[in-house]
């Protein structure tokens, strides 16, 4: 999984740090706004004409609140796509800078900080490892900040439960879950919304030990 590429040159990191911090805030701010509609939903009741998929292919008229949670649930997926861009270009960032400051070539190869994120079973270490190597080569000897761990705990979490859940299903299912048992989307959103200010924390530990090192 090694490298074979030549060493790097160290490259300033502040501005994508920034711009990975202000997106985590994004997507952590509307997986919050989910959760409020869901609250809402739950308050209001399944109204008389039942669920918004009636099944045989048959659905009914949205409600206002129901239209309203779609649009959430689509500034949701749009930010945390936005999140996802402008944390991997952190991150491509960051290992880059290690790989020049450690001198050696990082644990994995380049194609692994996309692809271990979908490639079944390894999605569940590759990530985190990847992180953990850039720390590694930012800040010989030092421990891995608690922060990363905190992050992909509460990552896996997520992605495991309800936010796997709302990736998966239709939004009216999401919708139907949220009249019946909201607490299991609750739970799913707080975990999300954890990670995404845990992952505020990886980045910003990160970037500090570069900016110290290249400062």
């Amino acid at each position: 999984m090694n490298d074979e590429m030549t060493q790097p040159a160290l490259r300033p990191v502040r501005g994508v740090a920034h711009s990975a911090v202000a997106a985590f805030v994004l997507a952590g701010g509307a997986w919050a706004a989910r959760a409020v509609w869901q609250v809402r939903l739950a308050a209001t009741g399944l109204p008389p004409s039942g669920l918004p998929d009636q099944g045989d292919g048959r659905h009914r008229p949205l409600t206002g609140l129901e239209n309203g949670y779609h649009v959430v649930s689509a500034v949701g997926d749009a930010t945390t796509l936005l999140c996802a861009i402008a944390f991997l270009l952190w991150l491509l960032r960051v290992r880059d800078n290690a790989h020049a400051l450690s001198g050696k070539a990082p644990r994995y190869a380049w194609p692994w900080v996309y692809a271990g994120w979908i490639v079944p079973v390894m999605n569940l270490w590759v990530p985190r490892g990847i992180v953990v190597d850039v720390h590694h080569g930012s800040a010989p000897g030092e421990r891995v900040p608690r922060a990363v761990n905190w992050w992909w705990g509460l990552w896996l979490a997520g992605l495991l439960s309800g936010a796997g859940l709302m990736y998966t299903v239709p939004t009216d299912d999401v919708i139907a879950r949220a009249y019946t048992d909201v607490r299991f989307l609750l739970a799913a959103d707080v975990v999300i919304v954890g990670a995404a200010v845990a992952g505020i924390l990886v980045v910003r530990a990160l970037t500090a030990v570069q900016q110290r090192r290249m400062g």
